[in-house]
């Protein structure tokens, strides 16, 4: 008996989901898909079934069918669910695999449910990379539709790299717990490179990281992105400070407010990545003004204060020079 090929829709073929589409491709997967701007011809070349309109996806995919969402969240994610959902059949599974709030989510979940289409929600981690050769997701939503999707998430997945959270809202609060989590672990990273760079001697923080990447407890894929980098850019000189982002670990804080749950490292994470983009650093003259106000500190650079600062600390090695 011939084995039934997995198939499945994918709507934005952008870095994430043109990549997971090819990844699919290649593992004998049927991919149908559209985009705004037309299908890229390499994932034409790969097989992919293009579609002109979202009606392609009821006219090339069988019931109960799986599309995946792989556009911002937001807005045009609330309406691209409402122009699907007129288009699909009752029991079809739209995926958003996007970083939608969770909360959303769950709203998402119940205004398509009564339209008889059943959403999950997908988080998914790795990166264009993983998206390409075998990602991280962690799936939301109930048991009937996850199941649906389920074989085609494990085939994606690198191994051991799926999870079902749990109900409707799980898949991306689960992945919002992780970016915050990553928030921290870059924020520790970084300040320990900076550690590095200051030592009175000169290390070679290129390597250092590298040793750290072969055994030790701190070894990780950010461990490994950092040498990268450091590497390539030849250390840090010509890097600007400023640190972007999509504002999503800001929903988690906000969330462990409600929820009454400290989170001090991710907090501080997010604070310390506003911080790289005050070019004006008013709170910082604010607050030596006010030092300057209370306890007769100099404004700038000061010798005699950075003296004091140093031999303040009993057996301090930079104090005792050894």
């Amino acid at each position: 008996m011939k084995t039934a090929v997995k198939e499945f829709g994918v709507l934005g073929l952008g870095r994430m989901g043109g990549n997971l589409a090819l990844h699919a491709l290649e593992q004998g997967m049927r991919v149908v898909g559209f985009d705004l701007h037309g299908v890229p011809e390499d994932l034409v070349r790969a097989g992919m079934v293009e579609i002109r309109d979202l009606d392609g996806f009821r006219l090339h995919l069988s019931p109960s069918r799986p599309v995946f969402i792989y556009i911002p969240a937001g807005p045009a994610l609330d309406t691209a669910l409402d122009e699907l959902a007129r288009r699909l059949e009752t029991g079809d599974v739209v995926v958003d695999a996007g970083n939608s709030y969770w909360g959303d989510s769950v709203r998402r979940h119940h205004r398509l449910a009564a339209q008889g289409i059943h959403l999950v929600d997908l988080g998914t981690s790795g990166g264009v990379e993983g998206a390409r050769t075998g990602a991280c997701f962690m799936a939301g939503g109930d048991a009937e539709a996850v199941a649906r999707i389920e074989p085609i998430l494990l085939d994606l997945a690198v191994p051991g790299g799926y999870v079902h959270a749990g109900p409707p809202g799980s898949g991306h609060f689960t992945k919002l717990v992780h970016n915050g989590i990553e928030f921290g672990m870059l924020q520790a990273i970084g300040e320990g490179v900076d550690l590095l760079e200051r030592y009175h001697d000169k290390l070679d923080v290129a390597e250092v990281l590298r040793c750290w990447g072969h055994g030790s407890v701190i070894r990780s894929w950010l461990v490994d992105l950092m040498e990268a980098a450091y590497r390539s850019e030849d250390g840090l000189e010509n890097i600007p400070p400023y640190v972007e982002d999509t504002g999503e670990v800001n929903w988690l804080v906000g969330d462990a407010l409600q929820l009454e749950v400290p989170i001090p490292v991710i907090s501080q994470s997010v604070m310390q990545l506003f911080a790289s983009r005050d070019d004006r650093k008013n709170w910082a003259k604010a607050i030596a003004m006010m030092r300057h106000g209370f306890g007769g500190h100099p404004y700038g650079p000061h010798e005699a204060e950075r003296r004091e600062r140093r031999e303040g600390r009993v057996g301090d090695f930079f104090r005792e020079g050894a």
